[in-house]
């Protein structure tokens, strides 16, 4: 197996006398798309915040690319080559997909933003993922669908050299087209050699996609497994109960 693009180890986080991660490990391939699911509660959102550096992390190791680095803001995060794409997607209805696309990291040209140089980047970013939705560049977010809002963000996010994209429950809220479209896209990433995370309660789609599983129960990674590897019944008791037969935690750590 090739090393993890992405590696967390021993990964505490508290906040306040509340502990809401323990001895975390997880780890994320090129070319592969993992999964992280687990309960309302179970972390999820905080590990994530931690590896794009929103929070610091208390105790534990992050490697990156197989080298120990500390990553203590997002700035640091993307840098390395980690982009989130959070379930808001944090669009701008009022501004178009090529200005949505290069928001905070616009190209100039002398004193002028460079308009020629960020539609053909952002025609060429979409075309790579082979996304046909989208009718005009032009178009004001406010007039996309759901799926076409969630294309828009996710190739934002692999604009700048990604090595890692976090998914945060990128079909939640999106019909059956749409989602099978935004699948398509996520599993298009991974073939593309990036290290995809996807967030989602939704195991129908976690099995559609993902080549690797990692169930959080309380905090606490019950189980990093290959979906290939267990069963849809298995991943549900993975996370409501923190383990299933011979997998996930013993009753000590589950405590």
């Amino acid at each position: 197996m090739t090393t993890p693009v992405l590696e967390l180890r021993g990964i505490d986080k508290s906040f306040g006398p509340v502990q809401v991660l323990h001895d975390v490990a997880f780890s994320a391939y090129p070319g592969e798309v993992t999964a992280l699911v687990g309960d309302n509660g179970a972390g999820k959102s905080t590990l994530v915040k931690c590896i794009g550096g929103i929070y610091s992390i208390d105790s534990g190791e992050y490697y990156f690319e197989g080298n120990s680095v500390t990553v203590s803001s997002p700035r640091e995060a993307a840098a390395l080559g980690v982009e989130i794409v959070y379930q808001d997607l944090a669009l701008c209805d009022n501004l178009d997909i090529v200005q949505n696309m290069f928001l905070g990291r616009e190209r100039k040209s002398g004193l002028v933003l460079d308009e020629a140089t960020m539609e053909e980047m952002a025609a060429k970013t979409l075309a790579g993922l082979s996304v046909r939705t989208v009718k005009s560049l032009r178009q004001h977010v406010s007039s996309l669908s759901g799926g076409q809002r969630q294309t828009v963000a996710i190739a934002k996010a692999v604009l700048w050299n990604s090595k890692v994209v976090i998914l945060d429950e990128p079909t939640a809220a999106l019909g059956v087209a749409q989602t099978a479209q935004v699948l398509e896209l996520v599993r298009q990433l991974a073939d593309k050699g990036l290290a995809v995370v996807l967030i989602s309660h939704n195991l129908n789609d976690v099995f559609a996609v993902s080549d690797r599983i990692a169930a959080l129960y309380l905090g606490r990674m019950a189980a990093q497994v290959k979906a290939s590897e267990v069963t849809h019944s298995q991943v549900v008791e993975l996370i409501t109960s923190g383990r299933s037969g011979t997998l996930g935690l013993t009753n000590g750590s589950g405590s």
